[in-house]
């Protein structure tokens, strides 16, 4: 019953009910992905730490579910998190930077907490661009001097990865777990899931808690499901949720638990949706054009109404190009998880850091450091003119004068854009989008469609891209297997 085939057609709700009707088990599916990580992930290198327990955590699911019924969707279902995010195991959390490659987290993250509370086996660590891709200008995506290289398995060594939740969109594309979980500030969710066939969801920031995650900003910081399916995405979304004493973001968000009734097959309205073309659609390559007019084309009959507008905001260059938020934000949120969150032999902050890399440098540093260097010359109090100013621009220009503006001036529901491009209003305003796989180009490279909403519309957002998934079914294994002919049967 156990193979790529299946799986790669399966959502969660089959293997739960695979798992209640004894056809499978937690411990066969652990055992079918290590399987998997062992042949494929030397050519992907998406996989920085397995869990040593993960077998033990399995078999000891099996005994719960026929003594006492599954705790939820999640139980026994093998779960990837990207190396950002704290285990209290024996997992390291590093960020993908060898300046943390001994360092453990204190505590589970509180979203580990929920999945382990939910029966989620955490399977392991995802490789990630180092430092979520905030520590230089020519850093290459997925890349990190701990993990090294991530490769797309579309296209190994021909087709960018995306990043910075590089490792995590991988492994969910070469079935190396069921589900992972990523982070974004600005696209690190969109950008490796449209790259590789996956959904990926960057829900409003608040809807997870960020307590227990190396940080780059207060303001744009979420973590997020990433999935080969939408049925997933929600899934996981659901369990990840919740309110958390530690973190303020988390106490202003609607209770959200179960986003499955949004599953509709059928679009029940006419959803109106903004296309944005100035800055965006320009950028893209012919193929992508293309791929994007066959998208909106089954939009429409899906029962949407495509709206072209120019442009978010007449500010949406100046916004894009602004990154001062995030310089201060940075120094302020890693100095308070290294003194916090973390357990390491010497005190560390960012100044420590940067030392760490400069006497380093042959081994850890070769594409530089000065996103580091230029955030720690910021103050670290957030009490800087140019940081508040910087703020309060992208709350107005984004939100308020941007994209809440041009919703209700052109009656839209959603916005629609190609894989990551338009992430970094969406990010500045907190406002959820998720990516749906929606074709490939003439070089296989996978194409994403990614819509955008206003904050808690995560609902409204998986009821479209639930129908048009399954609408198109665009989805398919990378070259990676088919290449290789092989498909892994249980044994």
């Amino acid at each position: 019953m156990l193979s790529l085939e299946w799986l790669e057609k399966s959502t969660i709700l089959d293997l739960q009910q695979a798992m209640l009707e004894d056809k499978l088990t937690s411990l066969q599916l652990v055992q079918f992905y290590l399987e998997q990580i062992a042949n494929y992930n030397p050519r992907v290198n998406a996989i920085l730490e397995i869990n040593p327990d993960a077998l033990f955590i399995a078999e000891s699911l099996d005994r719960e579910r026929k003594q006492n019924g599954p705790k939820s969707s999640l139980h026994g279902i093998p779960i990837l998190l990207k190396d950002n995010i704290n285990t209290d195991d024996h997992m390291h959390t590093s960020a993908g930077s060898m300046a943390l490659a001994s360092s453990f987290g204190k505590n589970d993250a509180f979203l580990v907490k929920n999945l382990r509370q939910a029966g989620a086996v955490i399977l392991g660590k995802t490789n990630m661009t180092e430092w979520a891709n905030f520590m230089s200008e020519t850093m290459p995506n997925g890349f990190s001097s701990r993990g090294g290289q991530v490769f797309n398995p579309y296209g190994t060594g021909t087709l960018d990865v995306g990043g910075s939740s590089s490792g995590s969109a991988v492994a969910v594309a070469c079935h190396f777990a069921t589900a992972a979980v990523g982070t974004e500030t600005n696209g690190s969710i969109l950008s490796p899931s449209s790259s590789n066939a996956c959904v990926g969801l960057k829900p409003t920031v608040g809807s997870i808690s960020r307590t227990g995650i190396i940080p780059i900003s207060y303001s744009q910081d979420t973590a997020g499901p990433m999935t080969r399916n939408v049925t997933d995405a929600a899934i996981l979304l659901g369990v990840l949720s919740g309110k958390d004493s530690q973190d303020q973001a988390t106490h202003f968000v609607p209770e959200y638990h179960d986003y499955t009734p949004y599953l509709f097959p059928t679009l029940l309205e006419n959803l109106r949706i903004g296309v944005v073309q100035k800055g965006y659609y320009d950028a893209m390559h012919r193929e992508e054009q293309e791929q994007l007019a066959k998208a909106t084309d089954d939009l429409k009959t899906i029962g949407c109404s495509i709206v072209e507008v120019k442009e978010i905001s007449p500010y949406q260059e100046e916004l894009e190009s602004d990154y001062q938020v995030l310089l201060h934000e940075f120094k302020s949120g890693v100095n308070s998880y290294l003194a916090k969150e973390t357990t390491s032999s010497v005190p560390l902050n960012l100044s420590t850091i940067i030392d760490y890399y400069n006497q380093n440098q042959s081994t850890s540093l070769p594409f530089g450091q000065s996103l580091l260097i230029e955030s720690n010359q910021t103050q670290g109090t957030l009490s800087d003119p140019s940081y508040l100013k910087s703020r309060l621009q992208d709350l107005k220009y984004a939100k308020d004068e941007g994209i809440d503006q041009l919703m209700e001036r052109e009656e839209l529901d959603l916005l629609l854009f190609a894989g990551s491009y338009g992430s970094t209003l969406p990010a500045k305003a907190g406002y959820p989008s998720i990516t749906v796989p929606a074709g490939f180009t003439s070089n296989n490279k996978p194409f994403g469609i990614t819509l955008t909403g206003k904050a808690f519309s995560e609902p409204q957002l998986i009821k479209l891209a639930y129908v048009f998934e399954q609408h198109t079914h665009h989805r398919k294994l990378p070259h990676l297997f088919i290449n290789n002919q092989t498909t892994h049967e249980k044994r």
